[in-house]
């Protein structure tokens, strides 16, 4: 059995990464995303270890004090982070694992695991970033303009990835994900690995 790989995808807020990820884990038999852990109470209808590891703040210092998460983060008060164990155990099962998650957690995952594949996806066009985000109708013009600003400075960072998509519609940037995460599978050291077990 072939090890599994690590996919870091990151992408500025209304790039339509949640859509397009979905439907690539719907055809992508072996791969999942990564289930992250935090610290905010559990919302009705989550399931423990399936939308989060709901764990307590006592539980989440331990885990950063033993080195457990491959990232972390405070947001809005609450800890969300990566564990590595669920992580590495999902990889030696030869299952692919996404991360979603933005360039600041993309960097600590780098750190830890160098192996991890980075794939950015950007938007065809500022001005199709701006239509997405005002037809969600969630955000103000003022909180439109502010992700705007953000986008353009996340998108400056894009060369440091391994791969860039470009989401002009979701199934050709599903097609191109998948691309290259089988390509990633195509590696030398893999195949040659693959033989000889046989």
């Amino acid at each position: 059995m072939t090890q599994g790989r690590l996919f870091i995808v990151s992408g500025p807020s209304g790039v339509g990464k949640s859509t397009v990820l979905k439907t690539l884990l719907d055809r992508r038999e072996n791969a999942r995303f990564s289930v992250s852990a935090t610290t905010r109470p559990m919302r009705e209808g989550e399931v423990d270890g399936v939308h989060y590891h709901f764990i307590t703040v006592e539980t989440f210092r331990e885990w950063i004090a033993q080195e457990e998460f491959l990232e972390y983060a405070e947001y809005v008060g609450h800890f969300y982070g990566t564990p590595k164990k669920f992580v590495e155990a999902a990889l030696d099962a030869g299952q692919d694992i996404i991360l979603d998650i933005e360039i600041q957690g993309a960097l600590q995952v780098e750190k830890r695991r160098p192996d991890a594949v980075k794939i950015f996806i950007g938007p065809p066009s500022w001005d199709e970033l701006e239509r997405r985000l005002t037809s969600r109708g969630t955000n103000t013009p003022e909180d439109i303009q502010k992700r705007l600003v953000r986008a353009k400075v996340e998108v400056q960072t894009a060369h440091t990835y391994d791969y860039f998509v470009i989401n002009n519609n979701v199934e050709n940037a599903v097609r191109e994900l998948d691309a290259i995460m089988t390509a990633e599978h195509c590696k030398p050291k893999e195949r040659m690995e693959l033989l000889a077990d046989t």
